[in-house]
């Protein structure tokens, strides 16, 4: 069974290309304030900002992959993580999407798209009645993701939606490598139907930005304000360790018989890898899947608690021009 859940996840710029400058006011009107928008009316425009695009996402998966192979070396992810968010504000400007219309003056979306040979987005056709039949063929093909008819009576909803679907797709390259970072059994659980959809469903929910890691074991997380949170998981067969563990730290026996029931789970694992002063936290434990095989626990992460502050995408997002067409 494949992992469904997407192990490295963040937003985007979203771009659209089509020669009509209503569709694209409409289309920047539509898309909600919290999602990058980049909008162009003539390809020549759109073919340059995506020039350089496949050189920075390779860079960023370079960057990416230099982590875990520290890891491997034995320094921990979570630090890492922490100041790549803190560091990489570039990282929200790489284009995630592209959406463009098929029928153009003297081109066709799909020849557009041919142009991108190396990027590795996701890829959208907008379609005229006549195009359908081409639509579908080239993503039956492959060579696209998703096509959205224009004269779908209700295109808007259509629209997001796909946007949304193709926003927290597991990326295969990106999944694949941190893959590395988990064992086979948290990989198991992951896979567990229930827990992937409660994971997801919590993800959507509380964060724009989250990293899967298997070393402590638990999803980090960052709120669209910067705030970061741990998401400990702790399967059910593991409890015993942890409360064994936590009556080594100190922890009151009435917190360690709770910890050995699943109700609340220590972040020791947290404490050590970020060097938290105090008494190690308790938190109560959330409902992951509908086995009872996985329990978690959220804690959040104070600015104090942090080597350096993390960039929030709210500030990124402020730092950003106007949804105004690009026709050159």
């Amino acid at each position: 069974m494949a992992l469904t859940i997407s192990l490295f996840q963040r937003p985007g710029s979203i771009l659209f290309l089509d020669d009509d400058p209503d569709y694209l006011d409409m289309l920047g009107m539509v898309v909600p304030e919290t999602w990058r928008v980049e909008l162009f009316s003539r390809p020549s425009g759109f073919a340059e900002r995506m020039r350089e695009e496949p050189a920075r996402w390779e860079a960023d998966a370079a960057a990416q992959l230099h982590m875990i192979d520290r890891w491997r070396q034995g320094q921990p992810l979570m630090p890492q993580i922490l100041h790549y968010w803190a560091t990489t504000p570039s990282r929200y400007a790489l284009a995630k999407t592209c959406l463009i219309d098929y029928a153009m003056p003297g081109t066709n979306g799909l020849h557009v798209l041919d142009t991108l040979l190396d990027w590795p987005g996701s890829r959208v056709l907008l379609t005229g009645q006549a195009d359908e039949q081409v639509a579908v063929k080239a993503f039956n093909s492959g060579l696209i993701d998703q096509f959205v008819p224009k004269q779908d009576p209700d295109i808007t909803r259509h629209l997001l939606s796909v946007l949304r679907k193709l926003s927290i797709a597991a990326h295969p390259r990106l999944n694949t490598l941190w893959r590395a970072a988990l064992r086979p059994a948290q990989q198991s659980l992951l896979q567990v139907p229930s827990v992937s959809q409660a994971l997801q469903a919590y993800t959507e929910q509380h964060w724009v930005e989250y990293v899967v890691l298997g070393e402590p074991f638990g999803l980090l997380g960052l709120t669209a304000a910067g705030e970061c949170h741990w998401l400990q998981l702790e399967p059910a067969s593991g409890l015993s360790d942890l409360a064994e563990l936590a009556g080594s730290a100190g922890l009151g026996f009435d917190l360690v018989r709770s910890i050995e029931n699943g109700q609340q789970l220590a972040a020791i694992e947290l404490h050590q890898q970020l060097h938290l002063a105090g008494p190690v936290r308790i938190a109560p434990t959330l409902p992951m899947g509908n086995d009872g095989s996985l329990h978690a626990a959220c804690f959040v992460l104070d600015a104090a608690d942090l080597p350096q502050p993390v960039y929030a995408y709210s500030h990124f997002l402020t730092a950003q021009d106007a949804r105004i067409i690009q026709d050159s």
